[in-house]
């Protein structure tokens, strides 16, 4: 399977399914006051880049970068969908999200995820690429449906 990955047509109704698709995902696994995804809406804003994972012309995966200051930034809205988990287009994603935020001298990338078992498998995609769980950052709150994590990285060795 060939991915390509590129930042994300937020207008094209291929993107929107996926965001629907990660919308129903994450509504399904937790209370309304637990979910942080963010709707197309707030993924369009001057602080967030988006990217989209396509393979055969149909789009299979999406990760955000929010800038949260000069030097932290967020992993935001990473789902790949269900058919393609498990082929490493999360961790692609991740990649290049990663090495965008070095490249803006980031020195840590924060995350939320569901604290779920449906969110094992990211959980663990997270801590293969180096985040460590950590306590709620920024407006976040202690809530036992979420799990935070950080990479420092500058710790972070290139692959």
């Amino acid at each position: 399977m060939s991915i390509f990955i590129e930042h994300a047509d937020l207008v094209s109704e291929e993107f929107a399914a996926l965001v629907t698709a990660h919308t129903l995902f994450c509504d399904a696994l937790s209370p309304p006051e637990s979910c942080h995804r963010l709707p197309i809406a707030e993924l369009a804003s001057n602080n967030i880049t988006v990217w989209q994972a396509s393979s055969d012309q149909q789009v299979v995966g999406m990760g955000a970068l929010k800038e949260l200051s000069p030097t932290d930034g967020e992993v935001k809205s990473m789902h790949t969908l269900e058919e393609t988990r498990g082929l490493g287009i999360g961790r692609r994603i991740l990649e290049v999200i990663m090495d965008e935020a070095k490249s803006r001298n980031y020195s840590a990338l924060w995350l939320e995820t569901g604290s779920h078992s449906d969110f094992a498998s990211a959980r663990k995609m997270y801590a293969a690429c180096g985040f460590v769980e950590t306590e709620p950052f920024g407006e976040y709150e202690l809530d036992p449906h979420s799990v935070f994590m950080t990479l420092k990285l500058e710790d972070r060795e290139e692959t």
